[in-house]
């Protein structure tokens, strides 16, 4: 009954901004690109393929994995099957999509053309929480068994606790031959929010005003987003190996970044060894150099956007 789930409820015209504008001052090696953004509709970043339409008494549908495959086909259809060049992208449950499909995309095209991925605030880390728990890893489980995603990744005989492992971002590009680019920030709100401080491992609230503005964090909060952050590290230590893969991990308090205007390219754009994103993802794609670019911890970056969540219009 919302737009995240039925395209009912969706605007009927949204902006292309940032890596899907259109200015070449703003998005100068993609503005002329034939684009196509793919609204998020699913629950599960495309994967799941669920028989019954019934769930607990009400009728709901849980197929997108389906509803890929036919996007896919209307794409292939009205153009994307000429294409010289090809750039799958998506961030926060669109860059976990893009881990996802990385290699069915890849499929899709011709050994010939170039295909590579992007994945923007994709990569969920499998952390506990600050009370000890591991609250993500019961939310993946939920959406697993509701979605049944195990045919997606075709190892339900290996049960659930196999599958939910493999429903991480960690996981997931272990199978990733396609090049690919990760882009996420060291301390990401959705998961500072969600992951290391759910609401219901913080029964006082103590960390609220921390997950609203990390300017308001105490020295023990500040503990445990380095400690974040260094999860996310070892998480990529096998992938910064990757020859043909990109990483632009800075330290920032934010969430997706290619969609919006002054995190991708602007004069106040994060920054890495002067370096805009918009300008390393360029360079990774077009391989005018390798792009291995991680950030010193918070606070040492001065051109970081950090959202100030008490305030929305404020940073």
């Amino acid at each position: 009954m919302t737009a995240l789930g039925s395209s009912r409820y969706m605007e009927r015209q949204i902006s292309f901004l940032a890596i899907l504008s259109n200015i070449p001052s703003q998005n100068p090696d993609f503005f002329n690109w034939n684009k196509v953004r793919v609204r998020y509709c699913d629950g599960a970043s495309y994967s799941g393929n669920v028989k019954s339409d019934i769930q607990n008494g009400t009728k709901l549908f849980f197929r997108g994995q389906r509803i890929w495959e036919a996007i896919m086909d209307e794409l292939l259809m009205k153009g994307l099957a000429n294409a010289k060049q090809a750039f799958l992208t998506g961030c926060s449950a669109g860059g976990l999509a893009t881990l996802i499909h990385c290699e069915d995309f890849r499929a899709l095209l011709p050994e010939e053309v170039t295909v590579k991925c992007l994945a923007d605030a994709g990569f969920f880390l499998d952390e506990m929480d600050i009370s000890r728990r591991r609250f993500i890893r019961s939310f993946y489980d939920d959406v697993v068994r509701l979605q049944d995603v195990g045919k997606k990744f075709r190892i339900a005989s290996q049960g659930w606790n196999h599958l939910r492992q493999r429903f991480f971002a960690r996981e997931i590009i272990k199978n990733i031959n396609t090049p690919l680019f990760i882009l996420n920030p060291a301390y990401d709100v959705w998961q500072i929010q969600h992951i290391l401080a759910p609401e219901s491992s913080d029964n006082q609230q103590s960390w609220l005003r921390c997950k609203l503005n990390i300017h308001n964090c105490d020295s023990n909060q500040i503990e445990s987003l380095q400690g974040f952050r260094t999860a996310l590290l070892n998480g990529l230590s096998d992938f910064q190996h990757n020859k043909n893969g990109g990483i632009f991990i800075n330290s920032c308090f934010v969430h997706c970044q290619t969609m919006n205007g002054i995190t991708w390219r602007s004069p106040n754009s994060p920054k890495i060894n002067n370096k805009t994103i918009a300008e390393a993802v360029g360079d990774w794609y077009f391989n005018r150099r390798e792009v291995k670019e991680i950030d010193c911890a918070y606070p040492c970056n001065p051109t970081c956007i950090n959202l100030n969540l008490m305030h929305p219009f404020k940073m």
